[in-house]
């Protein structure tokens, strides 16, 4: 590895040496150039390779798939740095094949980045490959074997084969031939490989460095699904808990962002010392829902929760286990506010029922109501899950190769679990030992009041971009970093690098939210540190708790 005496930012990394391509670019960035290059790779991945398509994108231009995928932001990037583009289709199977994009820009930092996927989602993530082209990353997405919304589980019927693809070998192919194609490309090696990702992509991350523990140096893993095995059972299981909506259990949907919502904050928010309207220790919170209840005195029946649904409630929050064997945690206080739309929109998880009928049982009427605890131990049982889940807890090998990982979690996320971050990082360090602490080389940071990945609830208005994967997205297709703060304060993926290449391992982030939480250009709101876990952001009791500076780290 490479060290570097100081590392600040793209205009950071353009402190870094930078290898131009600029004029030769345009003579290397053919179909020609590159086919030949590729099969001088002379490997079995390069055999089974096809060049699709070879772009030269001008300084200033946009590139990717102008269909927009439901679910995802538009599938292009714009305002590029110029740059060649790259499809090439892999094939992994006689039934299966995958597709990578590469984007290889004229003025490369010699590093490489990796970009993740979403949900059950097959797609080319060309907006997070953009906006990482412009720190002078070399960057890759792959499509993971399929094309669908990240809400689509059909693709999974009778294919075990793309489902294999998806679990891991579509990234594991696609990181390792990239990596040859860029080191012919540029005629250097690589000095430090990079990964960003949220939910699936989280998941694909980790997998990947279980995989191979030298596909990266550093991680940035958002919302992990890492634990698919137990994950899928438990959607079905807090469908089957919540549906039908006729049923005298089920919960209207509205009285979830507002009566549920409310109760939990009024109950909640002062418990980290703070009424601010950001839940931020909900561990210490054990709210009273009876004074939901429609058997109080004088309750108001349109906001009132009956005994069956109070049970309901209660099921939503509890950790689930089948006898002995831990499933999964609950979901966290905090959260109600998105249940609506990601758990409880009117029809059962498609990450739960779809799942089951399409990819375990085969079969596309399998009824919700048949789902019980035996359902989750044949899931488990299955020979193809071990291929999904990233839970090999020892990382030692990765850890030892000088390997780095940041993660976060929202708080207040709707869809994947935040505590199945803690419980992740739990077991990891207690399969890696005692001989190093899990702090030299892994961190995690909890985002009060943020949703699945990015975002925060209106009313909530949390701090909650730290250029994770995935948070430009909705803001804009030619934005990248933090806009305003492209610093390794405020940027996770420059802290990262930071910690890497520079051993100044990540002590705190700087969350930033604004105005109109999606336009930078509305002012910021409110900025707040976060803290590696178990360590808390506490107010100092003086300064505006708007301001960063008014907390620090304990």
């Amino acid at each position: 590895m490479h060290f570097l005496s100081s590392l600040i930012l793209l205009p950071v990394l353009a402190s870094t040496q930078l290898t131009s391509c600029t004029s030769t670019g345009r003579r290397l960035c053919s179909l020609d150039s590159l086919s030949h290059t590729l099969s001088s790779i002379n490997n079995s991945l390069s055999h089974n390779a096809t060049l699709l398509s070879v772009t030269p994108v001008p300084l200033n231009g946009s590139y990717g798939d102008n269909f927009t995928t439901p679910g995802l932001p538009p599938g292009f990037s714009s305002g590029l740095p110029e740059l060649c583009a790259l499809e090439v289709k892999v094939t992994s199977s006689e039934s299966s094949s995958y597709i990578f994009s590469l984007f290889l820009p004229s003025k490369w930092n010699s590093r490489f980045l990796t970009v993740g996927g979403a949900g059950l989602a097959g797609f080319i993530n060309y907006q997070d490959m953009g906006a990482n082209a412009h720190y002078g990353f070399a960057t890759m997405s792959t499509d993971n074997g399929h094309r669908s919304a990240p809400l689509d589980a059909s693709w999974t019927y009778q294919a075990p084969e793309k489902q294999r693809d998806w679990g891991w070998r579509a990234m594991h192919g696609s990181v390792e031939l990239s990596k040859q194609l860029i080191k012919s490309y540029y005629g250097q090696d690589i000095q430090y490989s990079y990964y960003t990702g949220c939910s699936t992509g989280g998941r694909q991350g980790l997998k990947e460095a279980q995989v191979d523990e030298t596909s990266f140096d550093g991680m940035l893993i958002g919302a992990a699904a890492w634990w698919p095995s137990h994950g899928f059972p438990w959607f079905t299981k807090i469908s089957k808990d919540y549906y039908p909506v006729s049923d005298p259990k089920s919960i209207p949907a509205n009285i979830f962002s507002t009566v549920v919502a409310q109760t939990v904050m009024e109950q909640c928010d002062g418990v980290d010392g703070v009424q601010d309207g950001i839940i931020s220790s909900p561990e210490k919170c054990n709210p009273d829902f009876q004074v939901l209840s429609c058997d109080k005195p004088g309750a108001n029946s349109s906001a009132c929760l009956t005994p069956l649904q109070l049970e309901t409630l209660a099921k939503i929050y509890a950790d689930y286990y089948v006898g002995s064997d831990f499933v999964q945690p609950g979901f966290e206080l905090s959260s109600e506010l998105g249940w609506s739309t990601s758990l409880f929109s009117g029809t059962p998880v498609a990450f739960g029922l779809d799942y089951m009928r399409y990819a375990v049982f085969e079969d596309l009427n399998w009824p919700l109501e048949s789902y019980n605890d035996s359902v989750f131990e044949y899931v488990k049982s299955l020979p193809l899950m071990p291929e999904l889940d990233a839970d090999q807890f020892d990382m030692s090998p990765y850890r030892d190769q000088g390997g780095k990982i940041v993660m976060f979690h929202g708080v207040s996320d709707p869809l994947i679990v935040t505590r199945g971050s803690s419980y992740f990082y739990e077991q990891v360090q207690e399969a890696t030992g005692q001989s190093q602490a899990i702090t030299d080389w892994f961190r995690l940071f909890f985002i009060p009041g943020m949703s699945h990945c990015f975002g925060t609830p209106a009313g909530v208005d949390a701090p909650w971009h730290i250029n994770g994967g995935g948070q430009n997205g909705f803001i804009g297709s030619d934005v990248y970093s933090v806009p305003g703060f492209q610093d390794p304060k405020h940027d996770a993926l420059l802290a990262l690098m930071d910690w890497v290449e520079a051993g100044k391992a990540v002590d705190q982030l700087i969350a930033t939210t604004w105005h109109d939480s999606f336009n930078p250009s509305s002012g910021v709101l409110k900025q707040r540190p976060l803290c590696p876990y178990p360590k808390k952001a506490a107010y100092d009791g003086v300064g505006d708790v708007n301001e960063a500076q008014s907390w620090k780290c304990e």
